[in-house]
């Protein structure tokens, strides 16, 4: 599942009981595959369908879906009129409720009240005859900038009162079997996120905690799991940077330190739980700008947690209000007081996500490492502070080929920030800046200031992450620096020819 190594793709089809083979390329878009299929079975080309294996479960129709065998033929089933009429009842009742919320959304009385009586000056004198064509810019200037001030303000944070449900439920939810080959993949630092759409990685993430035994020794409702991580899926946002994608990248950072680190021996089950869970919510509802811009644009989540980790608050409220729906309450069978510690653990390492204590945390465990007690509850938490922090900004552990375009991303995400705090007048980090940073510069620091202190720092609790992480951090600030010193050389060469045509 997800690879995509061979030019074209075979699935055997059973038809009216016998077999038939379908052969197309891995590049066929999921609609050209399933009119193929139709054809395959005397189906009319335009029927819905559904592909069923030889278990009943329920199979994704695209390029990456799993193969089977002449013994093992998928099924072709036509879906009826009655289900698609119930289907379409469901969106139906989707949309209502979408509608709801945003109907919700926008009652913000106060400035709704004083953006409204603006907009309709502003256009009043955009309509008025005879204004000079300057003057007509200059409100249509001011009329979309308090528009997307509105808007900016009604999707900076979610408000108290919006019900945090999916938008689709479990029985949308596809059956995905993972291969041998998958889960041992999974555990490993070297996994490949980029090849695997949502719905895949939210069978990994459900697969994750089966495996672990959360399920099993916090009593958790299969069903309540799926339906909380779709929600969580729902409430990630789509950034260059930080979305759902990185959250799987976290959680199964995270997931694979647990199997190196052998932390299942050193840990209890509820110090597992807490981790796996501080990685999935840790950047819930992010919205693509930091905290330095929260801070300095006088934002209302800036206002709201008073300057102190407005982020990484933000994400705790938005867990825990995901927590308090009862259709996504994983922790609904946990004793109180067992709840009551996932509670403050969750809620401690997220806000431990923050790099502006980075040196704080890092300290704080340093003195520590060397006379490490895993009895000492002091020591366990600052070790786990340490574990999330890692995991989320691992990228540069991985191999090339899936590290290097996070950088992109994460460059992306902060040039908007930057474009957005130039437009407002607002202090710029040079490293943000899309005039001043390169690929090599922005990582060659990072990686040997933050990234290698800290890894090996826990390299000294746990020697065997020097192979699979460590070293390929060193290797990764080898090749950044070597891309430095070709970027200087050319921008040398280039300086000195144009001082000779001068």
């Amino acid at each position: 599942m997800g690879s995509a190594s061979s030019a074209s793709r075979v699935i055997f089809l059973d038809v009216d009981g016998r077999t038939q083979k379908v052969v197309f390329s891995r590049f066929c878009s999921p609609c050209d595959i399933k009119e193929l299929f139709c054809t395959a079975t005397g189906l009319s080309r335009n029927t819905t369908i559904s592909l069923l294996d030889s278990t009943g479960a329920m199979v994704s129709i695209d390029p990456t879906m799993p193969n089977n065998s002449e013994s093992s033929p998928y099924k072709v089933v036509p879906i009826t009129g009655g289900q698609l009429a119930d289907k379409e009842e469901v969106f139906q009742n989707v949309l209502t409720q979408v509608a709801e919320q945003f109907s919700r959304a926008f009652k913000i009385n106060e400035l709704k009240s004083e953006v409204t009586n603006r907009l309709a000056m502003l256009e009043k004198r955009v309509e008025l005859e005879g204004m000079k064509v300057v003057e007509i810019e200059k409100c249509r200037s001011d009329i979309k900038k308090l528009r997307e001030e509105m808007a900016s303000r009604n999707s900076s944070f979610l408000e108290d009162n919006k019900k945090l449900t999916p938008h689709r439920d479990v029985s949308s939810y596809p059956k995905y079997m993972l291969s041998q080959q998958t889960i041992d993949a999974l555990r490993k630092p070297t996994f490949d996120v980029w090849l695997w759409e949502s719905n895949e990685m939210l069978s990994c993430l459900e697969y994750m905690y089966h495996d672990l035994g959360l399920v099993k020794d916090f009593n958790i409702n299969p069903i309540t799991l799926k339906r909380w991580l779709l929600c969580i899926h729902d409430n990630y946002r789509s950034n260059p940077f930080h979305n759902f994608r990185h959250c799987f990248c976290v959680t199964q950072m995270m997931y694979s330190m647990i199997y190196l680190c052998n932390l299942q021996e050193k840990f209890t089950q509820v110090d597992i739980l807490i981790l796996m869970t501080a990685a999935v919510c840790h950047d819930l509802d992010h919205p693509g700008y930091n905290n330095t811009y929260q801070i300095n644009a006088r934002t209302e989540l800036a206002v709201r947690y008073n300057d102190i980790s407005p982020l990484e608050n933000h994400h705790c409220a938005v867990a825990f209000q995901i927590f308090s729906q009862p259709d996504c309450n994983i922790f609904a069978n946990v004793d109180p007081e067992a709840f009551k510690q996932i509670h403050q653990g969750t809620i401690t390492l997220i806000l431990a996500t923050d790099m502006a204590r980075h040196g704080e945390i890092l300290d704080s465990f340093k003195q520590k490492v060397d006379s490490f007690d895993f009895t000492n509850e002091e020591h366990v938490t600052s070790l786990k502070m340490v574990l999330i922090k890692c995991c989320d900004i691992s990228n540069e552990v991985r191999p090339m080929e899936v590290a290097e375009p996070w950088v992109d991303c994460l460059l992306e995400e902060y040039f908007m920030q930057s474009d957005r705090e130039k437009a407002e007048g607002l202090p710029v980090a040079p490293f943000m800046d899309r005039e001043k940073v390169t690929k090599p510069t922005a990582q060659i620091g990072f990686i040997k200031f933050v990234l290698i202190p800290m890894f090996e720092t826990l390299m000294k609790l746990f020697p065997q992450i020097e192979e699979v992480m460590v070293q390929p951090l060193r290797e990764s600030r080898d090749r950044y620096e070597e891309l430095k010193q070709i970027d200087d050389a050319m921008n040398e060469f280039h300086f000195i020819g144009a001082e000779k045509e001068e």
